[in-house]
């Protein structure tokens, strides 16, 4: 299979689109794959790493307000657009693939319209609750939906070209062994509290994780797994200084990023973070109870649908910014972490929503679409 994949802005839409990409090789090794995204964003580093070639385009998303500085970055928006789709085509037309699938991110955009201007076969794959606006504008052209759970089926509104197919995943995070993980990060018998805020990280969540450090002081019997994120590395350990407490006393683990988060899932008793759609498939698959912060700061507030769909089942507690306090915030969920039967009852609930298959299906789906 000759295959493009756009992608791009943040892990949340390159991971899955590394899956799908994982699958098609498993499935087919002589397959030719290409990225398209941009060469300064993430999606570079994570790509390139994976040993696939990217084709760099340059666009950027658009500002929501009618402030003169945003105006004038939509109309540079615009621009970059424009010449995107030009380089996009011409690629495109040189490289002849199968298919080109869209994974998220304004990348998608030109990407996957020029590709069904040319005729080729298209598909697109949502990864939220709530469809972003790429996906909505895209649905139209593409020959194929691929979509995480029915509410987004519903809201994209082409039930007759649109699959339920989940998440993609690693399939690390399914694999990952307890025990196993404990053992190597040293968790011993001790309650394992993960958190993170993503990753460029969040202020709140570094914030609630300083403060179950301080309440957690004294004690011995909880481990301690945190990534600061890579936006501000400096706050987190500058609070910790203001309390008084030297992480290196305690049983923890403080790190900007987490490279080896299948280990740490599976490691875990309970998981404190924001909701995008893919750290929602994780902690499913992985079926790991959760305390879910929604990221306010993102379009159609679609990280609160996402939590949505495992909070509802009882598999987490969902809290909304606006509505916390964050000393009290710590206090309930180290509360919850050492409650050994409601985290036995949340993971259960979390393992049912689960769609560890995501990305074979997905597979099967485009594999049926190129025979027509």
């Amino acid at each position: 299979m000759r295959a493009v994949i756009a992608a791009g802005g943040t892990a949340g839409h390159i991971n899955p689109a590394l899956a799908i990409a994982e699958q098609i090789m498993l499935n087919e090794p002589d397959s030719e794959i290409v990225f398209m995204g941009r060469e300064d964003g993430m999606e570079n580093r994570l790509v390139t790493a994976k040993g696939y070639r990217l084709v760099p385009i340059d666009v950027w998303g658009f500002m929501r307000s009618f402030k003169l500085e945003d105006i004038l970055f939509n109309l540079n928006s615009l621009r970059l657009i424009v010449k995107s789709s030009i380089t996009a085509r011409r690629f495109l037309k040189k490289f002849k693939p199968d298919v080109v699938i869209g994974c998220g991110g304004y990348v998608s955009g030109p990407v996957v319209s020029q590709a069904s201007g040319l005729g080729i076969k298209t598909a697109i794959h949502e990864q939220n609750s709530f469809p972003g606006l790429t996906t909505r504008i895209l649905s139209r052209k593409v020959d194929l939906i691929l979509a995480p759970n029915e509410d987004a089926m519903e809201k994209i509104g082409h039930p007759e070209k649109t699959v339920v197919v989940g998440n993609p995943i690693s399939a690390a995070v399914v694999s990952a062994d307890r025990d196993a993980a404990r053992v190597a990060l040293g968790i011993g018998e001790r309650t394992c509290i993960l958190s993170f805020g993503g990753s460029l990280g969040a202020q709140v969540i570094n914030d609630i994780a300083a403060r179950m450090f301080r309440q957690c002081s004294a004690r011995d019997d909880i481990f301690f797994i945190h990534a600061t994120g890579g936006y501000d590395t400096e706050s987190f350990p500058k609070q910790l200084e203001e309390y008084g407490i030297d992480p290196d006393t305690m049983p923890c683990r403080v790190s900007t990023y987490i490279y080896d988060m299948p280990d740490c899932l599976a490691a875990a008793d309970i998981v404190v973070s924001r909701s995008g759609a893919i750290t929602i498939s994780e902690l499913a698959a992985a079926g790991k109870a959760s305390y879910l912060i929604p990221s306010p700061n993102v379009a159609e507030n679609h990280q609160y649908y996402n939590a949505l769909t495992l909070s509802s089942r009882g598999a987490a507690v969902l809290e909304e910014e606006k509505d916390m306090d964050p000393e009290r915030t710590a206090s309930r969920i180290i509360e919850l972490a050492c409650n050994r039967d409601e985290i036995i009852k949340m993971s259960k609930a979390a393992k049912e929503i689960a769609a560890p298959d995501a990305a074979a299906l997905i597979y099967k789906k485009i594999r049926t679409l190129l025979k027509g």
